[in-house]
């Protein structure tokens, strides 16, 4: 009897050791695409939860009582980062949670962009080296674009990052995190290959977007943004700079102003009149889209087809 007992105490031992010993892992996301990613690699392991709804803005919020019950509780918590979620800044703080907490900023082999400033605006797309029409500031030093997932490329680095995590917390699953992330990487690889093919024909098309959220989407694909309404979340724009806007459409025949479904689209309603631009809509979150781990990829999808359909010819007759 002894013997049985001892045994019974190593397996406890040994098992503490491999994984998480108090139960399945628990993982908070802050957003929807970060969620959904650790959705498909936490697949029959374990199921992440999300901490801003799809009312709650990054860029400003207040958490309720259930919400940082989420975090003091967690295992891991993962977030973009400080100039994306700055009502966050001030919470997820290292060594504020018994949790590791990850900035996805911090990823391995990140590609990261300079943030844009809007009197200097061009695209990073291969088609797009205009100059800037108001050349008297620039990027920011040091101050990178935080909105990472629109890039497949990052996407596919943010996934094997956080595969080492998940390996590290909880290492007894750590083939079912392995198998699943190697099928992400392949959904990933798929998903934009068609996407590079779909939009290849609009690429050269120009148009005006709401906030500047789509710039490394833009870059990976070539696309031909001119620039954009607001000047930031949180900074509506001024009468000159929706005149600029009125002069850019009309001079480089912009096809479509986009809206985002989180914002009021009056000023793009106003800003439109008169010039026979398209309006459609761009969701940089999936705010509509339900959770899980295929929202990432009907994200994605979803601004190649909201694209394509504001911006091709056919739709355009």
């Amino acid at each position: 009897m002894p013997t049985v007992r001892l045994l019974i105490i190593m397996a406890a031992f040994l098992f503490a050791l491999s994984g998480n010993a108090h139960g399945a892992l628990k993982v908070v996301a802050t957003l929807k695409p970060v969620h959904s990613l650790l959705a498909g690699l936490m697949r029959g392991v374990a199921e992440p939860q999300l901490l801003l709804g799809d009312s709650q803005s990054p860029h400003s919020t207040s958490l309720k009582p259930s919400q940082i019950r989420l975090l003091n509780e967690a295992d891991l918590i993962v977030w973009v980062g400080t100039e994306l979620e700055p009502a966050l800044s001030h919470l997820l703080k290292p060594q504020a949670y018994r949790a590791e907490v990850v900035s996805l900023m911090e990823t391995p082999d990140l590609l990261l962009l300079p943030m844009r400033d809007r009197h200097e605006w061009h695209s990073h797309g291969q088609h797009h080296n205009q100059q800037s029409d108001h050349p008297d500031q620039s990027p920011k030093p040091n101050v990178y674009d935080n909105h990472i997932w629109l890039s497949p490329e990052n996407a596919a680095a943010m996934v094997r990052h956080l595969t080492g995590k998940l390996i590290e917390l909880d290492n007894a699953n750590s083939a079912s995190y392995s198998n699943n992330s190697q099928r992400l990487l392949n959904r990933l690889k798929t998903l934009d290959r068609q996407i590079q093919a779909d939009l290849a024909t609009i690429a050269s098309a120009p148009y005006i977007v709401f906030h500047d959220a789509y710039q490394y989407f833009e870059a990976h694909y070539g696309m031909h943004t001119l620039g954009t309404v607001n000047i930031s979340p949180e900074q509506l724009s001024g009468a000159r700079h929706i005149h600029r806007l009125r002069q850019t459409i009309k001079q480089r025949d912009a096809r479509c102003l986009f809206t985002e479904p989180q914002f009021e689209p009056k000023l793009v309603n106003t800003l439109a009149e008169g010039l026979g631009v398209k309006i459609g809509q761009l969701d940089p979150l999936g705010m509509q889209l339900p959770t899980g781990p295929d929202c990432y990829f009907s994200l994605l999808r979803g601004l190649a087809d909201d694209l394509l359909n504001c911006l091709s010819m056919e739709q355009q007759q």
